[in-house]
């Protein structure tokens, strides 16, 4: 059995802050503001989506130290362990002046009410630091995750483009001291495993993946919290009571990313930006989709896994890793197993996970020279949304005829689901626009969507069939021509 900490350990700007007084729906949100009296980082939605409680959170990655943008209001305290937080009041100079960021923000008339300003200034404060000469491309995506309601965004990237001309990357205090806070945070780090307490909320975070396994095998009921961009939301929206909850992002075994000929496996811990160069470098027909998976914060913490072991209708990877013919591997006392992923998800809420049981790896097949490969999302707004529609299509075209086909969907059933009967209308066939018309007939066989506040039927079921014509003919380079009924 692994040694046991009762406490917490973690950086706070320049202290060092220990702590048992833990419970597993605490939020680092509420222990900056009433806790530490840190009020900089606002509370505006509690739920990931406006970045007015951006913080930065530094962990170790390897032999060095990476700093990312998470939304404090869902990122849960307990998961800060041997990592350094900082906020928008570690920003001044030692004589108080306003940080380059903060300075250009002003020169620029960055901002109006002010509420949303310190989460801006974090977003762009991690950017300068990774990026001192951002395009301004560079500066939408790491303001994804920041709403503004007032200022309008342009004196804002104004600000973004203008930052080095306030000052240098090179003498911020992040990366002068640099060493000296990895050298910090590797004496926090005891190799134990960590339970804390408070009234009656446990949390738990595992020394290893052995441990993960005697933890759970104790706790079979336990919440697998990864990420928490999911669990954060079951806290502060609909007050669950997540106890015990098991935490797992540290776990450097879950981190683990594995290319070969064969294709990527990789493990359940790593977050979506982890996986971003790997998606650019094998498997680039999702390298436009993956920057709209939630905003740069929600990418910095949420993880694949966890979107996996959800099991939402609407999760964003799963139909994209199913079309590819990917497989998940689950891990318990009982040993490993592993299962094609499109096998996992059973009903609604329910997947082929037994107490005790977590999702531990993914491995994704290379795609073969023949196949062409597409996932399109279909949400109200662009950037930070949940789907409407998601659908995948990996199709085999051999001398003009399709061998085979995989097309799966999100938000078109229960489950994440293959489009069987539209792919057995295509398998066989030559590859035109007349055997694809055929197939968009199929559709009303394989799904019967909802109507939902986010789509109604009629458009789930209009835009399926869409995308696939609009996936035949991006890749026939023919003109897209969409039907606009529900008469194929």
């Amino acid at each position: 059995m692994s040694t046991i900490r009762n406490e917490i350990r973690f950086l706070l700007n320049g202290r060092e802050v220990r702590t048992s007084d833990v419970g597993s729906s605490d939020t680092l949100l509420d222990h900056l503001r009433i806790d530490q009296r840190l009020t900089g980082t606002k509370e505006g939605c509690a739920e990931g989506d406006c970045g007015a409680c951006t913080v930065l959170v530094g962990r170790r990655s390897g032999e060095g130290l990476v700093y990312e943008t998470v939304n404090a209001c869902i990122r849960l305290l307990a998961s800060v362990d041997c990592c350094h937080v900082v906020t928008v009041e570690h920003l001044a100079g030692p004589g108080g002046e306003l940080h380059p960021v903060q300075q250009a923000m002003v020169d620029n008339h960055g901002s109006q009410c002010g509420f949303c300003t310190p989460g801006i200034v974090m977003s762009l404060y991690s950017l300068w630091m990774g990026n001192p000469a951002p395009t301004a491309h560079d500066v939408e995506v790491a303001l994804q995750g920041n709403l503004c309601r007032c200022t309008g965004y342009q004196p804002i990237i104004d600000a973004a483009l203008a930052v080095s001309k306030k000052g240098a990357a090179g003498n911020d205090i992040l990366v002068k001291q640099r060493n000296a806070i990895l050298d910090q945070l590797k004496s926090l780090d005891d190799g134990a495993r960590v339970e804390v307490s408070r009234d009656g909320e446990t949390s738990i975070l595992p020394s290893s993946v052995a441990d993960l396994v005697d933890v759970l095998g104790d706790n079979p009921d336990a919440t697998i919290v990864a990420g928490s961009t999911d669990v954060g939301l079951w806290i502060t929206k609909f007050m669950r009571n997540i106890s015990p909850a098991v935490f797992i992002a540290h776990l450097k075994e879950l981190k683990q990313i594995d290319v070969t000929a064969d294709g990527v496996t990789f493990g359940a811990g790593v977050t979506y930006t982890e996986f971003e160069d790997v998606v650019a470098a094998e498997f680039p027909h999702m390298a436009e989709f993956w920057p709209r998976i939630g905003g740069w914060q929600i990418r910095n913490m949420g993880t694949i896994g966890g979107n996996i072991a959800n099991g939402s209708p609407i999760g964003d990877t799963p139909p994209a890793l199913i079309a590819l013919g990917a497989t998940v591997t689950m891990g318990s006392k009982s040993g490993r197993r592993t299962v094609p992923l499109e096998e996992f998800f059973i009903a609604y809420g329910k997947q082929d996970r037994e107490p005790g049981d977590f999702v531990e790896a993914i491995h994704i097949p290379r795609p073969g020279n023949d196949d062409i490969n597409a996932v399109y999302k279909i949400t109200k707004r662009r950037d930070e949304d949940i789907s409407s529609v998601c659908g995948a299509f990996c199709i085999t075209v051999a001398e003009g005829t399709v061998s085979q086909a995989r097309i799966a969907y999100g938000g078109m059933a229960a489950t994440p689901k293959r489009a069987s009967k539209v792919e057995a209308a295509l398998v066989g066939k030559l590859w035109t626009e007349e055997t694809v018309v055929k197939a968009m007939a199929q559709f009303e066989k394989d799904f019967t969507p909802l109507t939902d506040w986010r789509a109604s039927a009629d458009y789930r079921a209009i835009s399926a069939r869409n995308l696939l014509r609009r996936f035949y003919l991006e890749h026939t380079g023919e003109p897209v021509r969409l039907a606009r009924s529900t008469a194929a």
